[in-house]
């Protein structure tokens, strides 16, 4: 069933999708935790044709781990953080490798971090920061994050430094629970990331989810959602900024397999600069059994100089005509030059204007951020951005 694109707000233009559908149905993607079922990428496959393979540190071939990530663990009072090993029968429970890199850290891992939100109870925010293993290094990691029934509760993941890491991070929600996740990335500029996030929603369960890019020299992003149990209720949100040469890659998919679940996904990006490149691929199944679903995904891109470019991919395959509703949306485009006129009419100088312009378009995603030191640090990192390229 297509869906067509939403007329755009925000004076922004319909963006051209990409370069066609995707080969085969997400029903029909592979998954395994064996990295030897995968094989080597070349860059024509359809998951990978975005992205820069050689710039992946080889984290899509095999790499060694030469250096641990540090991972540091402020937990809020009644919330567990445990060092296990790669034998506890906890772990992959919320999802399972979608790609080769993904299956590559799964295996390669010695150590996981697991995060557990006492049930019954509401907690303050728990922050865990990564840091990478340093320049030219190489590490792999783990971390699962579980909200017991009926737990309520905040977690920031918060990634720093140099080097190439690649992990992947559960995160487990029970029956009732409320989780919202904020996940920061704000490495080195030599740094590449690959991450798969792996969720899992129980009845009634409800999950936020946003994702903040700004530093790296290349970030990939998989964020995946399936459900459990009938009520569940997804909430992705994401904001990016590219500056030259940064490669920022989101691909989130929400797998509905059950019925009466809902999910809204929003992602905002600005890009910068020669080279500044993002790529954001949308992905949602409402499979047959998913009667009374209710989704939505938006893509919004604002280029703010020459030589930067957007790709913007939203897919949406549904598989039963009993749904409560679906749709998706996606633009990219300049500022918008009724809006500048309008301030400038006003007495604002135009540089004022553009600033005010673009703090207006990220200010959807800033305002859901709960924890108000992560969001004011965000915005005033959006505004050194601004600063860099004189806007």
């Amino acid at each position: 069933m297509a869906v067509t694109t939403e007329d755009q707000q925000h004076g922004l233009t319909a963006h051209s999708h990409g370069a066609g559908a995707p080969v085969s149905s997400r029903a029909d993607h592979f998954a395994s935790f064996d990295v030897d079922a995968f094989e080597v990428p070349g860059g024509r496959e359809e998951i990978w044709r975005f992205t820069p393979l050689k710039r992946l540190a080889g984290l899509h071939s095999g790499a060694a781990a030469t250096a641990p990530a540090a991972v540091a663990v402020v937990a809020a009072e009644g919330v567990t953080a445990e060092t296990v090993g790669r034998d506890d029968r906890r772990l992959g429970v919320a999802g399972t490798p979608g790609d080769r890199v993904a299956a590559q850290a799964w295996s390669s891992f010695a150590e996981a971090t697991v995060i557990t939100l006492p049930g019954d109870a509401k907690s303050e925010a728990t922050t865990v920061t990564v840091t990478g293993p340093g320049r030219d290094g190489v590490a792999y990691g783990h971390l699962q994050v579980h909200a017991k029934p009926f737990a309520e509760g905040v977690v920031v993941l918060d990634h720093r430094g140099s080097g190439a890491y690649a992990d992947n991070v559960e995160f487990v929600v029970e029956d009732g629970a409320h989780l919202t996740v904020v996940a920061i990335q704000d490495w080195a500029d030599d740094a590449v990331h690959v991450s798969a996030h792996h969720a899992r929603l129980g009845r009634d369960a409800s999950f936020r989810h946003t994702v903040i890019t700004l530093g790296g020299d290349l970030v990939r992003l998989t964020p995946v959602v399936t459900y459990a149990g009938r009520g569940g209720d997804a909430e992705l949100l994401g904001l990016y900024f590219a500056d030259a040469g940064q490669h920022l890659e989101h691909r989130p998919f929400i797998d509905h397999a059950v019925s009466n679940c809902r999910s809204n996904v929003v992602y905002k990006g600005a890009l910068q600069g020669e080279g500044a490149h993002t790529v954001w691929i949308g992905d949602v199944l409402i499979r047959a059994a998913a009667e009374g679903t209710e989704t939505f995904e938006l893509n919004r891109n604002l280029v703010l100089t020459d030589g930067a470019r957007a790709d913007s991919v939203p897919n949406l395959e549904i598989e039963t005509g009993e749904i409560e509703g679906a749709g998706h949306a996606s633009a990219t485009g300049r500022f918008d030059d009724e809006q500048l006129f309008y301030l400038q009419a006003r007495g604002i100088p135009e540089d004022q204007a553009r600033r005010l312009v673009v703090r207006g378009f990220f200010q959807e995603i800033l305002l859901k951020i709960t924890v108000p030191e992560v969001r004011e640090r965000l915005e005033a990192a959006i505004e050194a951005e601004l600063e860099a390229v004189g806007v």
